[in-house]
């Protein structure tokens, strides 16, 4: 079982501070200054709507999607996560069809291509965006570090465990007692 971000829409009050803090967890350092909205890509989408306010990210399925349909197998999973080669992203969005949870983003932006010595061209590049549990930090996710009302949470196989034995232990409970779940 891979380890993800749980987000609980219980406690989840839509304030953004997670989108924020993936935006500055994945920027270089020399934009860290400002945030350039037109450069503004979370790597999670927060969902509010008058039913329900909570960020949705990334599961890290173990028989992952958007990998399986890649064409060019810029998604792979290793060591429990699924990860995304940008180099070879073209950009075509099947990933993001094939994500049961939304979790997938295809981003695209202009960037500057050296032609020759001489010449620059102006080109657009296609990123496929999703959460990498914040794996060049040492600290873990950014914006589990940062919501205020711990609305989000890393959730591990031992955590997947403990929850499934505990659901088992109140049903065979509410069993014995003629109670319905």
């Amino acid at each position: 079982m891979n380890r993800f971000v749980f987000a609980d829409p219980n406690q989840c009050i839509g304030c953004r501070t997670c989108e924020v803090a993936c935006v500055l967890s994945h920027q270089d350092d020399s934009r860290i200054a400002s945030l350039d909205p037109t450069r503004f890509y979370p790597r999670l989408n927060l969902v509010k709507n008058g039913l329900v306010t909570t960020p949705i990210m990334c599961r890290q399925c173990e028989d992952a999607p958007c990998e399986q349909v890649c064409p060019n197998n810029a998604i792979y999973r290793e060591n429990g996560q699924v990860h995304v080669i940008q180099e070879r992203c073209i950009g075509c969005k099947t990933c993001a069809v094939a994500c049961p949870y939304g979790a997938m983003n295809v981003v695209a932006f202009p960037v500057e291509k050296q032609t020759s010595a001489l010449f620059t061209m102006n080109t657009i590049k296609a990123q496929a965006l999703k959460c990498d549990l914040c794996d060049h930090r040492q600290q873990g996710p950014a914006c589990v570090e940062v919501c205020p009302t711990n609305a989000l949470r890393v959730i591990e196989p031992e955590d997947m465990n403990k929850l499934n034995q505990q659901k088992r232990q109140q049903a065979a409970v509410a069993a014995l007692a003629g109670v319905p779940l």
